[in-house]
């Protein structure tokens, strides 16, 4: 008898998996099958905490029935109308409202995608756009940063600084830079404080900058928190610095807000909590609460009143997808952010946010094999290391962080083992309890202490 798992081995091909051992079966495989507020259920009937969102975005929780109920009316309604020649439907209109409304004063439009990664695609050209309407054909240069995650198509994947998204896909390309990974634990010179570290990262950038010539360097895309890259705080002061020399050189900043939009942060955006001021900023993930996809490129005054000026030098602005402004996602989306609003879900995220981060660090700072403890809101890190003294990180054949990851999962806690380096990420649906937050803590507790006796008997040393 072909069980699901059996087919779904012959049928599909699974992004960011060992393909040869998912076909052969020699990789564990699971079939998810259903979910109800922060917990899923597999074809097995294993019942997990999720404690990391799917993959950072069921903000409000799993089987929302207002949510449900509203995809429902609207496919009933209208399923699908295309945005094109300046065509509208009711839930992309109002929920675009919503979305400025969220923002605050500064934005003035959304053009809508269906992934965070098309999004910043999306970034890329209103950029060049830009430019060209403004008579600077050269200032096309895009700086991202090392470790940051911006997607995996294209121009966006190359935006990623991260080097695995690269390997056998001939990328990075394009007009794209990486500079200083902002991370102060790893990064910074020794007795650096914070301060001084992020005075260093917007120096780095501006002799980037200057080496290439600020007539060709278009904008900065970064992350308000870093995400993919490892959950890493900016440290004190950086967006205030970086703001600084991106406004000294008029270089765009756009804000990849895809994982800290909509309250994952404790505040509607990342932007908002470290006083950063976008010229545009990508939402995707928490806009929908991955109900349906969607994606956004929320775009600022000063960028908006150059796009109209480009209507009368290049005719319609061609750009697009059939997709855009899909009504039965963008439906979704309204219906999200009024359950994050009515629930006052978000105050939610900031005060058992702040519960969550301060439990980790109670929990695992002082452990020997912790290296440091970091986070926000409903987001949180835990890096591991062989030499606390010396920063000294563990040989990456240990495999460290996925163990860490493993051994919560046996305890029924989905953690990410996040990539390029020994760490165990968090990013619980924002509707977690602090009852909930002492579950998962107390179950990673247990984890991690089978990891470290069984490191103790391979003989591993750990300082």
């Amino acid at each position: 008898m072909t069980t699901i798992n059996d087919l779904d081995r012959k049928t599909l091909v699974h992004p960011f998996t060992d393909l040869a051992a998912h076909d052969t079966g020699a990789s564990p495989s699971r079939v998810v099958k259903r979910g109800k507020g922060i917990r899923i259920y597999d074809t097995d009937g294993t019942e997990l905490v999720d404690a990391f969102s799917g993959l950072y975005c069921v903000n409000i929780g799993y089987g929302n029935e207002a949510v449900a109920d509203a995809i429902a009316a609207q496919a009933r309604e209208l399923a699908y109308y295309h945005a094109y020649a300046g065509h509208g439907s009711e839930p992309s209109i109002k929920l675009s409202e919503e979305i400025l409304n969220w923002y605050g004063p500064g934005m003035a439009r959304v053009f809508y995608g269906l992934s965070g990664s098309d999004a910043n695609e999306t970034q890329a050209k209103i950029v060049w756009y830009y430019n060209n309407v403004l008579g600077r054909p050269e200032k096309k240069k895009i700086i991202s940063r090392l470790r940051g995650y911006h997607g995996a198509t294209v121009i966006s994947g190359s935006m990623t600084g991260l080097p695995f998204y690269h390997t056998a896909f001939d990328m990075p390309c394009g007009p794209i830079l990486h500079t200083t990974n902002p991370h102060h634990y790893f990064e910074a010179e020794p007795g650096m404080t914070e301060t001084e570290f992020s005075k260093k990262c917007a120096a780095d950038l501006e002799k980037m900058i200057l080496d290439e010539g600020p007539e060709t360097v278009a904008a900065f895309i970064g992350e308000p928190m870093l995400g993919t890259g490892g959950i890493i705080t900016p440290p004190e002061n950086y967006w205030q610095e970086i703001q600084a020399v991106l406004n000294k050189y008029d270089i765009l900043l756009i804000a990849d807000e895809v994982v800290c939009g909509f309250g994952r942060t404790g505040e509607n955006f990342g932007s908002h909590l470290y006083g950063m001021k976008p010229d545009l900023i990508t939402i995707a993930k928490g806009l929908t609460s991955a109900y349906l996809p969607l994606s956004g490129s929320i775009v600022g005054d000063k960028v908006w009143n150059v796009l109209k000026e480009g209507s009368e030098k290049f005719g319609p602005f061609s750009h697009g997808y059939t997709y855009t402004a899909h009504p039965l996602c963008a439906a979704a989306g309204l219906a999200n952010l009024n359950v994050l609003k009515e629930q006052n879900i978000v105050a939610n995220a900031r005060d058992v946010g702040a519960y969550f981060n301060a439990e980790l660090r109670k929990a695992f700072s002082q452990h020997p094999l912790v290296g440091e403890v970091r986070g926000q809101g409903m987001l949180g890190a835990i890096e591991f290391v062989a030499d606390r003294g010396k920063k000294e990180r563990f040989d990456p054949a240990l495999k460290v962080g996925a163990r860490m990851s493993a051994a919560a999962l046996k305890r029924g806690i989905i953690a990410r083992a996040m990539p390029h380096g020994d760490i165990l990420g968090f990013a619980p649906p924002l509707i977690t309890t602090k009852g909930d937050v002492d579950h998962i803590v107390r179950n990673v507790v247990d984890g991690l202490n089978e990891v470290s006796d069984g490191l103790v008997r391979e003989g591993v040393k750990v300082a």
